[in-house]
């Protein structure tokens, strides 16, 4: 006898046209998730054009291809737990979230978007991408993190974020900020001024960064004290630096012996952050960078992480991503 139970149906083609309707929970303002003058919705409207996206009350209907509709669904999904979370909403939220959806990344965009790591000035500091956030989680872990990439990828930001994070907590006694001071294509020697004022150019972007998260009018006071010292990396020769958080700066610029150097100044309850890009050095011809020999040095040992960050985690201008990815191309012809 026939079995005469219905066959099952076959997958709906990844082309096939399909509708879904998400209910926005009422806690959740539309206002807030459609973003100012809906520019949210636009954003997401122009990066899917072939999804009609129809909003009503608090329900999103979608109608499109089925996979468009499916990542459309997760990315509203994403954006909904981010506005629950208080998290200010804006094309670029989207373009980011968008991104970390397609690259196959395990992490989720509300998970590295609402990833708080310090409140400022009326402004909190989080990664903008997963790469991101892999490093910052991975300064939380060990004594030594390791954070190699291109230009705009929040190197150098990010971890003076986390060192403000731990002096206000208490978790350290003070910050320590160091950079090699190699020219590039100028000598110190014909710089006009005194040492400090030649040397200060190499460490005003560390200054920058300074500003972005310590009251301004506090930092000469800081600076005094000793709690924040902001010094070129030859400084460090012969110190041991205990409860402090310390950062060197453009390490690739440092050689082999100098990277040694600066690694065995830490002392008890210290953490190191190296930031550096392999790409970008300005050592004389011959000289070996200690940044690029590192890994391969302290690959195996304990306690010490290498984050690499890459073009995709790039958070300046939309171009920066392109330039480094065109200029990587180039190198590898």
């Amino acid at each position: 006898m026939a079995d005469s139970s219905p066959a099952p149906r076959a997958p709906e083609p990844h082309h096939a046209r399909v509708e879904h309707r998400i209910t926005v929970p009422a806690e959740v303002s539309m206002v807030e998730l459609l973003g100012l003058r809906d520019e949210v919705l636009r954003t997401i409207e122009d990066g899917f054009r072939a999804v009609d996206v129809h909003v009503r009350g608090n329900e999103v209907t979608l109608a499109g291809p089925a996979g468009d509709v499916g990542l459309v669904t997760r990315l509203v999904d994403e954006l909904v737990e981010m506005a629950s979370a208080g998290t200010p909403l804006s094309p670029e939220v989207v373009t980011r979230s968008v991104a970390m959806l397609t690259a196959g990344s395990q992490a989720r965009p509300a998970d590295v978007l609402t990833f708080n790591i310090l409140s400022t000035r009326g402004r909190t500091i989080r990664p903008k991408t997963a790469g991101q956030k892999e490093y910052v989680e991975a300064i939380d872990r060990n004594t030594v993190t390791f954070g190699i990439g291109p230009a705009g990828t929040g190197k150098t930001y990010l971890a003076m974020a986390k060192a403000v994070q731990a002096l206000q907590a208490r978790r350290v006694n003070r910050i320590v900020l160091t950079r090699p001071a190699v020219e590039a294509g100028e000598r110190l020697g014909f710089l006009p001024g005194s040492l400090s004022e030649k040397i200060d150019p190499y460490l005003r972007p560390l200054y920058d960064a300074l500003h972005d998260m310590v009251d301004p009018e506090s930092i000469p006071r800081l600076m005094e004290a000793g709690t924040i010292e902001v010094a070129p990396l030859a400084y460090m020769r012969g110190r041991t630096l205990n409860d402090a958080f310390i950062i060197l700066d453009e390490a690739q610029n440092t050689s082999t012996e100098q990277m040694k150097m600066f690694l065995t100044r830490l002392g008890f309850g210290s953490k190191v952050v190296v930031t550096g890009d392999v790409t970008q050095t300005d050592l004389p011809s011959g000289t070996t960078s200690g940044l690029r020999v590192v890994e391969g040095i302290l690959g195996g040992v304990d306690d010490v992480e290498f984050c690499r960050l890459s073009s995709s985690d790039v958070v300046r201008h939309r171009l920066v991503g392109e330039i480094i990815e065109a200029y990587a191309r180039w190198d590898r012809a």
